[in-house]
C-alpha cells in the first residue's frame, strides 16, 4: 500500500489527480427510439478526434439477457424493489469501473451510458422507489442524477412521431405495443427532469438527423467545434410562475442556484477573442422548501474569432467549489437564482427567476437546437407552456444581453 504519493504509479496519479476530462453522458429514452445507433456513432467519431472511448452496457439487460425472465419482477412480493436495488448495484459498479480506467489512462474521455441510475424509477411505483432510495441510504436523487452525470440524452421512441419505423427486432429484451412504448417514453423522459443538461432528441426530423442532433450535442458537450447553433430560445416572463398554476401531470424540480464568474488569466489562443468561467452550487428544493441535496459544477466558455461559442462544463467536489470561490472575481456580484425545471410538449424548460443582484427578471430557457440548414429561431418550434405568461422573445442582441445576461447582470456598477 503507497504511504504517499511519490510511491503511486503513473496510473494510480492519474486516478487521484486527473490529468484531463472524463465525461460521463447517459443515453435514454423508449423503445426504438435510437440508443443503440447512437452508441455505435458516437465512439468511433469521439475517437477519431483524440477521446478515449468505453460504452458501459444497460445493467437491467445483462440481466434478462444472462436468464433472468420479466416474470421475476411480480413472483414474490416486494421483487421488483430487490431487482431495481441489484441493477443500481451493477450499474455503479459498471460505471465506477470504466470511469476509474479511463481516469487513469490520463486522456480526454468520455463514458457512454446506456441508461443511467434514475431510468429505474420509470418503472417502479413511487412508493418503491422511496423504499429503495431510503435502503440505499440516498439523500437526495441529485445524487443518482446531475452529481453524476454531466449530460441526459433522451432519443424519443419511435413510436412518438415517427410511427411507421417502431419496430422490436433489434432488441430481444423488449416487447413493447406502440402504446407502452410512449407511455414508458414518457414517464423515462419525467425521471430525468431537473438535470440541467437533459437533451430531448424527438423525431421532428428523419433519423438520420436525429443522429446527426446527437452528435453535435456531443461535441459541444466536450467542448470540440460544431455546426451546431445557438438559437434564441429565451423568452422574458411577465410574472413570476405560480407552481400551483402547473398541470397536475407536469412533474416540477425546484432548485436554489449560486453562480459565481472566476478572475480569469489573459487570452493567450490567437482565435480566442473572448473567454470567461464559473462555478455553479446547485441545491434541490423539497416540497417543504428545504435544501435536499447539492450538486457543484465548473463551467468555462470561449468565444472564437468565426463566430463559435465553446462550453466546458465539468463537475466538482465542494472542496474544489470553495477552493475556485477564493478566486472569485471581485467585480462582479454572486448571481443567485431559483430554477424551475420541466417538461411540455416533448419539450424541456427551465425558468431563471432571478433574486440577487436582481429580483424583477424571470426567463423562461427552452432547450432546442437550430442543425445547418436553419436560418433563425422561426426554424424552431418552441411549444410555449399556456400556464406562462411570456412577455417577449429574446434574442441575441447587445441590448437584450446587457439587460437579462447573467453575465452582464453580474457586473457591479
Amino acid at each position: 500500500m503507497p504511504q504517499d504519493l511519490s510511491e503511486l504509479s503513473e496510473a494510480e496519479m492519474n486516478s487521484v489527480a486527473p490529468p484531463a476530462p472524463v465525461y460521463k453522458i447517459v443515453l435514454t429514452g423508449g423503445p426504438c427510439g435510437g440508443k443503440t445507433t447512437a452508441l455505435a456513432r458516437l465512439s468511433p467519431y469521439l475517437r477519431e478526434r483524440g477521446f478515449e472511448v468505453i460504452a458501459c452496457p444497460e445493467a437491467f439487460s445483462l440481466l434478462v439477457s444472462n436468464g433472468m425472465s420479466f416474470d421475476y419482477l411480480g413472483a414474490v412480493e416486494g421483487m421488483d424493489v430487490v431487482v431495481q436495488d441489484t441493477v443500481m448495484d451493477m450499474q455503479i459498479g459498471l460505471e465506477d469501473g470504466f470511469e476509474r480506467v479511463l481516469r487513469a489512462r490520463g486522456k480526454p474521455a468520455v463514458l457512454l451510458c446506456d441508461r443511467g441510475l434514475m431510468d429505474g424509477s420509470a418503472y417502479m411505483a413511487q412508493e418503491g422507489w422511496d423504499k429503495l432510495l431510503a435502503k440505499r441510504d440516498v439523500q437526495s436523487v441529485s445524487e443518482l442524477r446531475e452529481g453524476r452525470y454531466n449530460a441526459v440524452f433522451h432519443l424519443v421512441t419511435a413510436a412518438e412521431g415517427a410511427e411507421p419505423f417502431y419496430t422490436l427486432e433489434n432488441n430481444a429484451v423488449r416487447t413493447e405495443t406502440p402504446e407502452l412504448a410512449r407511455e414508458l417514453d414518457g414517464m423515462t423522459r419525467n425521471a430525468w427532469v431537473g438535470h440541467p443538461n437533459l437533451k430531448i432528441f424527438d423525431n421532428s426530423t428523419d433519423f438520420e438527423k436525429k443522429m446527426q442532433r446527437v452528435v453535435e450535442e456531443t461535441a459541444r458537450l466536450v467542448g470540440l467545434p460544431t455546426q451546431m447553433q445557438r438559437v434564441t430560445t429565451k423568452f422574458l416572463l411577465r410574472n413570476k410562475p405560480a407552481l400551483d398554476k402547473f398541470p397536475e401531470d407536469v412533474r416540477v424540480r425546484v432548485f436554489d442556484v449560486e453562480k459565481v464568474y472566476l478572475n480569469q488569466d489573459e487570452i493567450i489562443a490567437d482565435n480566442i477573442i473572448d473567454e470567461y468561467a464559473f462555478i455553479r452550487m446547485r441545491s434541490t428544493v423539497n416540497e417543504d422548501g428545504e435544501a435536499s441535496g447539492t450538486v457543484y459544477g465548473w463551467t468555462g466558455v470561449q468565444k472564437t474569432d468565426d463566430g463559435q461559442t465553446i462550453e466546458k462544463k465539468r463537475i466538482i467536489t465542494k472542496r474544489e467549489y470553495n477552493s475556485l470561490f477564493n478566486n472569485r472575481d471581485k467585480s462582479r456580484h454572486i448571481v443567485r437564482q431559483k430554477r424551475i425545471s420541466f417538461l411540455w410538449n416533448i419539450q424541456s424548460f427551465t425558468i431563471h427567476e432571478y433574486q440577487e443582484p436582481v429580483s424583477d427578471i424571470c426567463i423562461l430557457h427552452a432547450q432546442v437546437q437550430s442543425t445547418p440548414g436553419s436560418e433563425g429561431v422561426h426554424d424552431v418550434d418552441v411549444s410555449i407552456p399556456p400556464f406562462l405568461e411570456v412577455d417577449k422573445l429574446l434574442g441575441g442582441s447587445e441590448e437584450d444581453k446587457k439587460h437579462y445576461g447573467a453575465y452582464h447582470i453580474s457586473l457591479r456598477d
